[in-house]
């Protein structure tokens, strides 16, 4: 989720929504602990993550919701560099 300000981001706030169409509108029925008028951008599932889950056999997909989870728990122990930071000293490397 990207939300205006997103520099003060952090794992507390990343929330994700689910909205369904109905009648051509995004139907958005999830609890948040967003501040009023908040404004966040939805994409379409597919668009982030494929055309469906049946890209991976179960093998892959438990290997990737380990990998997400050890991810999330190292942002949560503060083992983590700004994305800035780190795409700027990726480059330098080239």
């Amino acid at each position: 989720m990207v939300t205006e300000g997103a520099e003060d981001y952090t794992l507390d706030t990343m929330q994700p929504l689910k909205a369904r169409v109905h009648n051509g509108r995004l139907v958005l029925d999830e609890p948040t602990d967003l501040p009023e008028g908040e404004v966040v951008y939805l994409h379409p599932a597919d668009a982030v993550f494929g055309d469906d889950e049946e890209d991976y056999d179960d093998e892959e997909r438990e290997a990737l919701h380990r990998a997400l989870d050890e991810g999330i728990d190292e942002a949560r122990a503060g083992r983590h560099m700004d994305a800035e930071v780190f795409a700027r000293e990726l480059l330098a490397r080239k």
